[in-house]
C-alpha cells in the first residue's frame, strides 16, 4: 500500500505518495486521489517535502529523490527526457520528440506529459508549444505559468553562486 502525506506550499496543499521507498505520485490541490493510501509521513516523504520547500523558495533546482512513475516504455523515455530540461528553460513538444529519437511523436509526447504522475519532480511544466504558447498542464495553465515564472525569477541566484 502507498503512503501519502500533504504539504502546504505556495500553490496550495500538495500530496506526495510513495511505495517501497520510491516516489510514485504528486497530487495538485484540486486532484482526486484514486488509489488507497495510508496518510503517514515517511522519511522519504519528509525529504520530498523539504526539497519541495527549497524548490519553491528558490534554493533548489534539481531534485534528488528516487522516482518510480508508472507508464509505458515510451512514457518512461519521455519522462526521463523531461528530467534533462534545465531549470528555468522550456522545450517544445517537438524538441522532446526529437531528443528521444521520435521526431514525429509530438502528440504522443503531449499525452505522456499529461499522464506524468510526478509533476514538478518530473518537470513537464517546462514543455510548451512550438510557437512558445503555454499548452495543457494537469495543474492548469495558471499554475504552469507560475512555476515557469518562479524558475526564471530564481535562475539568476543559481547563476551568481
Amino acid at each position: 500500500m502507498k503512503s501519502i502525506y500533504f504539504y502546504a506550499t505556495p500553490i496550495g496543499r500538495i500530496g506526495v505518495a510513495e511505495s517501497e521507498g520510491r516516489l510514485t505520485n504528486l497530487f495538485f490541490p484540486a486532484e482526486k486521489i484514486a488509489e488507497p493510501a495510508i496518510e503517514v509521513e515517511t522519511g522519504l516523504l519528509q525529504e520530498a517535502g523539504e526539497q519541495l520547500e527549497r524548490y519553491f523558495s528558490g534554493k533548489l533546482k534539481d531534485f534528488t529523490l528516487p522516482l518510480t512513475p508508472v507508464g509505458t516504455d515510451f512514457m518512461q523515455r519521455v519522462w526521463a527526457c523531461l528530467q534533462t530540461i534545465p531549470y528555468g528553460e522550456t522545450w517544445s513538444y517537438q524538441k522532446v520528440a526529437q531528443t528521444i529519437s521520435q521526431p514525429k511523436a509530438c502528440r504522443a509526447v503531449g499525452l505522456a506529459n499529461h499522464r506524468n504522475p510526478l509533476p514538478i519532480f518530473i518537470p513537464c511544466h517546462r514543455v510548451i508549444g512550438k510557437n512558445g504558447d503555454l499548452t495543457g498542464f494537469g495543474g492548469g495553465l495558471e499554475l504552469k505559468s507560475l512555476l515557469l515564472d518562479l524558475e526564471k525569477e530564481h535562475l539568476a541566484s543559481f547563476i551568481s553562486c
